[in-house]
């Protein structure tokens, strides 16, 4: 005959064999998830390895310089002069470094205007007018 206590403990058996299962079968998904994005990034990986090893094929010099002789006389390419590259200490001033002009920088009543956010903007690179 079956006591109660053997009923709950058989009860409790079950249930903790139903709990195991269920996360042995969670956490066999998520590894085959982890699979698959291993799987994933291993492609890209390749892919990016195979793109540079294109580009850098594409790029040589020498096989740029016999496209540059095949198509002279289509494309009209000119070497770029020195004077064509400028430093940034050489660029005209931003936007947010001009001055503001005296009839904005007061208000209609001849007192100084708030600051707008655009005025309080600053820009991180320091920049000259063009040396010519």
């Amino acid at each position: 005959m079956l006591r109660t206590l053997d009923i709950v403990l058989i009860v409790v058996m079950t249930a903790a064999a139903t709990v195991t299962y269920t996360i042995k079968h969670q956490a066999e998904n998520k590894l085959e998830e982890v699979r698959k994005l291993e799987a994933g990034i291993k492609l890209e990986e390749d892919t990016i390895d195979l793109l540079r090893a294109d580009w850098s094929l594409l790029t040589q010099p020498s096989r740029l310089e016999k496209l540059v002789g095949v198509y002279q006389q289509d494309l009209q390419l000119v070497q770029t002069a020195p004077t064509q590259l400028a430093r940034p200490q050489e660029l005209p001033m931003m936007k947010a470094d001009v001055p503001v002009p005296d009839e904005v920088a007061k208000g209609k009543d001849g007192k100084p205007a708030a600051k707008t956010a655009a005025t309080q903007k600053t820009d991180t690179i320091a920049t000259g007018s063009v040396a010519r």
